[in-house]
């Protein structure tokens, strides 16, 4: 679904919810007999959908909003130049995906190397355009540690999208 030129999407997790507790409404329904129960019960279902589309359009809407700033900002990297010296620095990577987890969550995490390495790359909401394993993808994101106090470098991704063959430098 699009507001605004923007793709909301509802996580599958959200939509497994919304499934069990319709499942549960009608259900319910059935046996006692009482209609009464669909007054709150339905504005309630809507609620599970309405809820997380608001979430993902809001956060989708605030990483378009830095997308132009990162792509000023951004100086083209390889992997392997990445380092913990570079926490807080935007950056720009070029590569292949060869991993990608936790897309069902709307939170992606992607396994991206070009020729030097690969790295992990972290974004917090879903992409504009669906990212599969290899995929040739441009990056615009943040260093950052893997995990809270420790771990290897990451990126925290504001964008990620597909390239051409012929634009890989």
């Amino acid at each position: 679904m699009k507001i605004k030129g923007i793709d909301v999407k509802i996580s599958t997790i959200s939509l497994v919810v919304f499934g069990i507790f319709t499942l549960f409404l009608i259900v319910t329904v059935a046996v006692t007999g009482d209609l009464s129960i669909l007054i709150l019960g339905v504005p309630l279902l809507a609620l599970l959908l309405i809820i997380p589309a608001a979430l993902n359009y809001m956060s989708q809407k605030q990483y378009a909003s830095l997308v132009p700033m990162y792509e000023e900002e951004a100086k083209p990297v390889r992997v392997r130049a990445i380092n913990l010296n570079m926490l807080g620095e935007p950056v720009r990577i070029k590569g292949v995906v060869e991993r990608v987890y936790f897309q069902f969550l709307n939170r992606p995490q992607y396994l991206v190397a070009d020729r030097t390495g690969e790295i992990s790359v972290k974004m917090f909401t879903s992409p504009a355009e669906d990212i599969h394993e290899g995929d040739l993808v441009e990056v615009l994101g943040t260093v950052v540690k893997r995990y809270i106090l420790a771990g290897d470098a990451a990126i925290n991704c504001v964008s990620i999208r597909k390239v051409k063959k012929n634009q890989q430098s």
